[in-house]
């Protein structure tokens, strides 16, 4: 009996949601994501480690604030609007004011070359005895066109990725766009107040219990979603704020696939789901499974692709125009692309021959 149940659990814990997700053995429109707001900048809420089939939380920006107060700390409504990512000004001078920082202390005063000097501190990280399963490189991708303006996104090697955030009148100044407002999250990232410690593990809990209304058991209960909150956190204590974001943006995806809702109806557990996701990096594998969801979705009601492409893509241009980490909504888009991929070769191989 032991077996068949260990030979079950992987099925049980895949993305797809086809397999045993109810009596039809499908999910339908109910499963439509929407946004809603997070509890603190860059964390997830708990609510998304609940599983639950309510709307998934946007992915955990990396707020400007952060760089002038503390992890999750706000400032108050009036700092607030200084320190707006959605103000083109104010974003521009914060990534010049770290890129000169950085140029001044590791190449002296001048100009700095932003695409070299990224590719150079990543190079600097692995040297230094950082875990970078596939090396140091920093990958750039430009959008496709003719004219102006030209948009960039570059991946760094852990999977974060950024984007040109200026009007960009050439290709050369898109890619540097998109150099700089990755340096200076890769530099800030390095600051001790990134790092997920036991102090700021109790404050985002708290904060977690205080927007719930929830109460100090349901913290130390991991079956609850604020006690798989705090596990997620605890589990990553050390951890950089850019290293934990890359984790979640899994459970992120999972959510907004509607894949926890249906692992918990497959009855999987929070704590199966927590620990085989942890360890699981975004693979083709998974983004394959994903895609055919959509493809089931489109199939049952004509035009649900178009749309949520549609709203994938506005969510991707107001967040790269505010300078945030841009993962989440890169691979939502990928991965409807693939779906639309997947939908154009069954058409095509159900093309009577002539």
């Amino acid at each position: 009996m032991e077996s068949n149940v260990n030979s079950i659990r992987p099925q049980r814990l895949q993305p797809g949601i086809g397999f045993g997700s109810g009596p039809t053995g499908t999910l339908r429109s109910s499963l439509r994501p929407g946004v809603t707001v997070p509890i603190a900048p860059l964390l997830p809420s708990p609510v998304l480690l609940a599983a639950s089939s309510g709307p998934p939380p946007p992915p955990p920006p990396l707020q400007l604030h952060s760089l002038y107060g503390g992890l999750g700390a706000g400032l108050g409504p009036g700092a607030a609007g200084h320190c707006n990512p959605g103000n083109p000004a104010v974003l521009k001078e914060a990534v010049e004011a770290v890129v000169r920082s950085f140029a001044k202390h590791t190449q002296g005063y001048g100009r700095v070359n932003v695409v070299e000097a990224l590719q150079e501190f990543w190079q600097m990280k692995l040297t230094r005895g950082a875990d970078l399963r596939n090396g140091a490189l920093v990958v750039y991708e430009m959008v496709p066109s003719n004219s102006p303006p030209y948009v960039c996104y570059v991946s760094l090697p852990g999977g974060s990725c950024f984007g040109s955030f200026q009007f960009c009148p050439t290709k050369a100044e898109a890619r540097r766009s998109a150099a700089k407002i990755a340096l200076m999250n890769s530099v800030f990232n390095e600051h001790p107040s990134r790092r997920i410690t036991d102090d700021f593990i109790e404050k985002s809990v708290s904060e977690a219990l205080a927007t719930f209304n929830g109460n100090r058991e349901e913290a130390d209960n991991p079956n609850t979603g604020i006690g798989a909150f705090r596990f997620m956190l605890e589990s990553n204590k050390g951890k950089s704020m850019l290293e934990f974001q890359e984790l979640m943006t899994v459970f992120q995806l999972l959510h907004w696939n509607g894949s926890l809702k249906a692992m918990r109806e497959r009855q999987c557990s929070r704590q199966e789901v927590l620990a085989h996701y942890s360890h699981r990096a975004l693979d083709d594998d998974m983004r394959t499974q994903m895609a055919a969801d959509w493809v089931n979705r489109e199939q049952s009601v004509a035009g649900t692709i178009g749309q949520e492409v549609a709203s994938t893509e506005r969510e991707l241009e107001d967040a790269r125009l505010a300078g945030r980490e841009l993962r989440f909504y890169k691979e939502k888009k990928d991965i409807l692309m693939l779906a639309v991929g997947q939908l154009s070769a069954a058409n095509t191989a159900t093309l009577p021959s002539h």
